[in-house]
């Protein structure tokens, strides 16, 4: 899989319930849209979605989980449970939270990676927020690194949803060199993806900017104010 987005641009696919485009048909008629524009591989959400979208593409599928629990802040493929319904849905391989912030089942990062190395051989894709987390996740099992979550945790939200931290972005890729680094969050632009390449990353996901029309609309109004 790391070959075949080698380079190039992913697409999250996801809706969630309060959203206008939930349903798994849906997202795997954006998967497909995706696709003939020439995603090399989808980021998408729930066992569900993830059986939908395999029907409907032949490249790799990122899958991951989003639960919230009431006891922790982590809501990205949060327990086995979680990683349980994605690898038995087809993915390729499995993203998770991979802060180290308190998980719903008490386990630590290094408990919750090792967990899922005992019962499966899918990879391991750690979504993180910052370069600490992600010498973590690479030293406890994990695969890949995302900076899925750059911007978005307690200590660190970040106020402008248009643009990534294209520096805290580079001294991830600094800090776990030579592994595999997926560039995703707030990436709006052409010139974004050709700056995340510029520092190094593997590969780019974009959601957001591709698959959720009322976010798209509601850009395109503001800027034109």
């Amino acid at each position: 899989m790391l070959d075949q987005i080698r380079g190039k641009l992913i697409v999250s696919c996801q809706a969630l319930e309060d959203e206008p485009l939930h349903g798994s048909e849906i997202m795997a008629a954006m998967a497909r849209a995706a696709c003939c524009g020439g995603a090399a591989a989808i980021r998408a959400n729930g066992g569900e979605d993830i059986r939908a979208i395999r029907r409907a593409v032949e490249v790799p599928i990122i899958g991951l989980k989003k639960r919230v629990y009431p006891n922790s802040p982590v809501f990205i493929t949060p327990t086995l449970l979680e990683v349980e319904e994605v690898v038995e849905a087809g993915a390729d391989a499995v993203a998770v939270d991979a802060t180290l912030r308190r998980r719903p089942d008490g386990c630590s990062l290094q408990e919750f990676i090792g967990s899922i190395r005992e019962r499966w051989s899918i990879p391991i894709l750690a979504d993180v927020s910052n370069p600490e987390e992600a010498r973590k996740a690479l030293e406890y099992g994990a695969d890949m690194i995302a900076t899925t979550l750059v911007g978005y945790t307690e200590d660190n939200l970040q106020a402008d949803p248009y643009n990534p931290d294209l520096s805290l972005f580079e001294q991830i890729v600094k800090a776990v060199s030579p592994a595999p680094v997926i560039a995703e969050g707030r990436i709006w632009e052409p010139h974004h993806i050709r700056s995340c390449f510029e520092i190094g990353v593997w590969a780019v996901v974009v959601g957001s900017a591709i698959t959720r029309p009322q976010l798209i609309t509601k850009r395109l109004i503001e800027l034109s104010k």
